[in-house]
């Protein structure tokens, strides 16, 4: 955290994270891995810690921070090296929950938001659909009234990180079957167990292993009027909300990636010895992970200052979007390079390079696509 951008507060929670990661994390992320999620009690922990309730109001158990302290916890979990672990817990915290803590009704509030922070009810967004990905817009998912009581959902939702272990969920569905396009989207908060609401099945996925990602499906699955969260109709624009938030977050959980990758290869290649000496003695070697050491440096001030923008209230949909695009390329060309400096050993699953390289694929992908992305950079150049 050596940056003009952070206090002494924020310095100091980067060290509590990383002795966190390192006394919890590191000894245990490949039984993870194995399960395929985080036990709840890790979660639990974090929460006891504070980890989980940065952002939130000190009267629900949180500690009011900015958006400089999500760039710092998701960097440190991404130096974990272990993406599953991190995405678990960022979505809980800056991907899913912000949606309750900014839309819900005071009684919204006091019933789940003290829960959330203390890490007993983990929380799951609903947006992505099996034909509208990027596109919310094109989201099918419908919720009928149901005379003044409430409202019926049917649709599916997929790749829903979470979905298997969440115990609230925010549900995007259309309310409006006659409005097009962005209009008539609204969130539902749907709990656990709810009549109708089935995950259908968990999904093998080539990284993030330790991350659970469902299929969510509603066929007739009743929910309450009280569970309509913020204003009906007004869903499409409370998640667009949110993304700057969550790319950011991404951002910064890529480059901390990236980092350990470098710090990994550095410790390899000085050991590894070929054609008489070292790998670190060749100067190909060194140049080429010296320039990755430096565009991922420039990656880390990107993310910092797109974040230092929103802490302050400032427009920065321009500077977010090239964090998504550019942290989200970056990472993966760093994970590239770091493996073959491993040689033969990257591509065995027991080189902790080679789950770091599969993990680093969706980075271009999830959250908005690298493409995406650029779109939104292209239309505001010259602006």
């Amino acid at each position: 955290m050596d940056s003009v951008y952070f206090s002494e507060e924020h310095r100091m929670l980067g060290d509590q994270l990383r002795r966190f990661v390192d006394e919890e994390v590191r000894p245990n992320g490949e039984s993870w891995e194995a399960a395929g999620r985080i036990p709840r009690a890790v979660l639990a922990r974090m929460g006891e810690l504070g980890f989980l309730g940065m952002r939130y109001p000190e009267r629900y158990g949180g500690t009011a921070l900015d958006t400089l302290a999500s760039v710092v916890l998701a960097e440190e979990l991404g130096r974990s090296g272990f993406g599953g672990f991190a995405i678990t817990v960022l979505v809980h915290t800056d991907m899913a929950s912000p949606h309750l803590a900014r839309y819900g009704s005071p009684e919204q509030l006091e019933r789940y938001l003290p829960q959330v922070i203390r890490g007993e009810a983990i929380t799951a967004i609903g947006v992505t659909e099996p034909d509208a990905g990027s596109d919310v817009a094109a989201l099918r998912t419908s919720a009928e009234r149901s005379g003044n009581r409430g409202w019926v959902l049917n649709g599916a939702k997929t790749f829903i990180t979470n979905g298997a272990q969440a115990d609230l969920y925010f549900i995007a569905a259309r309310t409006d079957p006659e409005a097009k396009g962005a209009r008539g989207l609204s969130i539902f908060i749907v709990e656990k167990g709810a009549a109708g609401f089935t995950v259908a099945r968990t999904l093998d996925k080539m990284g993030w292993r330790a991350s659970d990602t469902a299929e969510l499906v509603f066929e007739d699955c009743f929910v309450s009027s009280e569970n309509l969260l913020g204003e009906e109709s007004h869903g499409f624009y409370q998640i667009m909300d949110n993304f700057q938030n969550e790319r950011t977050v991404m951002g910064a959980m890529a480059m901390g990636e990236a980092q350990r990758a470098i710090e990994i290869t550095l410790d390899y290649v000085k050991t590894r010895k070929a054609f008489g000496g070292p790998l670190w003695d060749k100067q190909a070697i060194r140049n080429r992970l010296a320039m990755l050491a430096a565009k991922v440096e420039a990656g880390r001030q990107l993310v910092y200052h797109a974040a230092w923008l929103d802490a302050q209230g400032r427009d920065c949909v321009r500077e977010v979007s090239m964090v998504k695009a550019y942290c989200g390329e970056l990472v993966n060309e760093v994970m590239y390079a770091c493996q073959q400096f491993h040689g033969g050993m990257g591509y065995m699953r027991e080189s902790a390079i080679e789950r770091m390289a599969r993990d680093a694929r969706i980075h271009s992908i999830g959250g908005g696509a690298t493409e995406v992305m650029l779109e939104e950079v292209a239309k505001r150049l010259g602006h």
